[in-house]
């Protein structure tokens, strides 16, 4: 049987601790959350001829940056909750949209400070902006044919 994130989580934030300016216990709830980062199947090529800027190029860079987000830090590393980000806590407690544009304005405007024109910190500028069009419900399910 495999164990929800619920389960997972609710024995370390549900607990009561005793008092800590409230009474009663604080409990986060999520929904179950199944992530898997598919391999790219062909990075993107300009066999079409009409890319002239990289776009290719950058668009596997963003892929294997945002695969590595799920492999590093940015991670759980306790058993059980190794699926789980920082970004998954904002947004039960609806946070993610605000946290994310935060963090689209602190990378870009570092961007050329600090490091110099670090090419990582444009990385997590998009890879926020991603989690942004995501958080705002741009892709959620609908019945229409046209995606945007």
């Amino acid at each position: 049987m495999t164990e929800s994130l619920d389960d997972r989580i609710s024995p370390s934030i549900g607990r009561n601790d005793g008092p800590v300016g409230s009474s009663g216990d604080d409990i986060i709830t999520f929904n179950t959350l199944n992530v898997s980062v598919p391999e790219l199947p062909n990075a993107p090529d300009n066999n079409n001829g009409r890319w002239k800027y990289n776009e290719d190029v950058i668009l596997k860079d963003i892929h294997e940056y945002v695969s590595g987000t799920y492999r590093s830090h940015y991670t759980g590393k306790t058993n059980g909750f190794a699926d789980i980000q920082t970004i998954d806590l904002m947004a039960a407690k609806g946070l993610a949209s605000g946290f994310c544009q935060s963090n689209i304005i602190k990378y870009g405007t570092r961007y050329g400070d600090k490091d110099g024109q670090n090419k990582k910190d444009l990385l997590k500028v998009i890879h926020y902006a991603m989690l942004l069009l995501h958080f705002d419900d741009h892709y959620k399910s609908t019945n229409s044919d046209f995606p945007y």
